[in-house]
């Protein structure tokens, strides 16, 4: 199956004019069973970037959410009601609307800016999976990712609050797009708050496929320690993978690391990005 996806949302543009960048994540998908938007960004750039780019939200059959977190929601209200239909699907998992904070400088509210309510009287018609999902077909949704290698072990000031108070937040609610195509596996991240490594081991498993062509997004390895991004980019090494676009959450120092590991097969996958299997 052919699949086309360009950036609408990321943290870095170059040579694109009228194109604005933001610290986000969004990915206008196009398929042979229909047109996908995959995060939303913040919401300040999509309704922009998409107008630049020619991609028309209206035409998107499904909206698929990696996670909770603002700079990947907050410009889902938009989507919703850019669609032309009544009502749009919207994939997510069903802790997507839990009550999420940052606290590396203060305690800062990062989850959905909406609520359930507004996005469903705008047309939102939402389709909640835990479980490995298949949307069309050769396209799936992990799902919940288990956490199985032993040095991914996620943010530390990414928390919940509850009524026990802030308790760390795994982000079980992760989750990334698998697409079966003729040279391999296409894998688009999120922000891999699983485990980058521990994603690309699911995707094989749960889809029988052992040959990763194309891997794009946020790999999360910015916020990490030393020993967990040299031991995720070790194994990152051995999948052989074709192609490596790493956006967002990747961070520049471990991009150039990237980049120098994996030479003419990483790209970096800014605003405008296109990438066709």
């Amino acid at each position: 199956m052919a699949v086309k996806t360009t950036v609408l949302s990321e943290n870095t543009v170059f040579g694109k004019l009228g194109a604005i960048a933001e610290h986000g994540w969004s990915i206008f998908l196009e398929t042979e069973h229909g047109n996908y938007l995959f995060d939303t960004g913040q919401g300040k750039v999509l309704l922009n970037n998409a107008r630049i780019f020619k991609k028309d939200l209206a035409s998107i059959k499904g909206i698929i959410l990696s996670h909770h977190h603002i700079d990947h929601t907050g410009g889902l209200l938009e989507a919703v009601k850019a669609v032309d239909s009544k009502l749009i699907d919207v994939y997510a998992h069903p802790e997507i609307f839990k009550d999420g904070y940052l606290i590396r400088s203060d305690y800062q509210h990062i989850g959905v800016p909406f609520s359930r309510s507004v996005l469903e009287s705008n047309g939102a018609n939402f389709k909640f999976n835990k479980e490995f999902t298949q949307i069309a077909p050769d396209i799936y949704l992990s799902g919940e990712v288990p956490r199985l290698t032993d040095f991914e072990f996620g943010d530390t000031d990414i928390v919940l609050k509850s009524h026990e108070g802030y308790i760390r937040d795994e982000v079980m609610d992760d989750q990334s797009i698998i697409i079966k195509t003729p040279k391999g596996l296409f894998v688009i991240l999120g922000c891999s708050h699983a485990g980058i490594i521990n994603i690309l081991n699911y995707a094989i498993k749960m889809t029988g496929e052992n040959r990763i062509h194309t891997v794009i997004g946020g790999t999360h390895l910015w916020p990490v320690s030393e020993v967990q991004k040299e031991k995720s980019i070790q194994a990152l090494k051995e999948f052989r993978i074709e192609r490596l676009g790493v956006s967002h959450c990747t961070g520049l120092k471990v991009s150039t690391r990237l980049a120098q590991e994996f030479g003419g097969r990483f790209f970096h996958c800014n605003v405008g990005t296109v990438v066709s299997v």
